[in-house]
């Protein structure tokens, strides 16, 4: 009697590992259809965003006054990269709160005040820190300071 309900057991047990096979195989098989399907939905929409992206910044900051300061951060706190003259026009490429993100070219080093765009990357240690600075190539202008208008598109 104990010996039938081993095999009866162990031909149970066989059964369910068969099964859990089985279906793992199958849920494979799925999860690779699934993939697929959504490979195929995802791709029309990643090629239309891709083809709707336009280069370049739509905005551009012009500097009505006789200077304004592009500073490392969107905050009075941060440091002085660079006093740009009047009729300055820098392109925008980002904005936080009251701030906009503008790129900054190698022309600005001789038309502009330098204050900390240096030749090169060094590093330095600040507050206990090793940071990287120079050669940046942006830098955030508070918008009380400059007039924003739309870029033109090329004719």
């Amino acid at each position: 009697m104990l010996t039938a309900k081993v095999v009866h057991g162990s031909l149970g047990a066989m059964r369910t590992k068969r099964a859990i096979r089985k279906l793992r195989h199958s849920s494979r098989s799925w999860r690779a259809a699934a993939c697929a399907l959504g490979l195929i939905v995802a791709l029309p929409f990643l090629a239309q965003a891709a083809s709707s992206q336009e280069p370049g910044p739509k905005e551009q900051a012009w500097v009505p006054t006789s200077h304004a300061n592009v500073q490392e951060g969107p905050g009075s706190g941060s440091a002085l990269l660079v006093i740009v003259p009047r009729d300055t026009v820098l392109p925008i490429v980002g904005r936080r709160g009251e701030w906009v993100q503008v790129q900054l070219s190698p022309e600005l080093r001789k038309t502009g005040i330098v204050t900390r765009w240096y030749d090169g990357k060094r590093e330095i240690i600040r507050r206990g820190r090793r940071i990287t600075i120079g050669d940046e190539d942006s830098g955030w202008m508070h918008d009380s300071t400059v007039e924003i208008t739309e870029v033109e598109a090329p004719e």
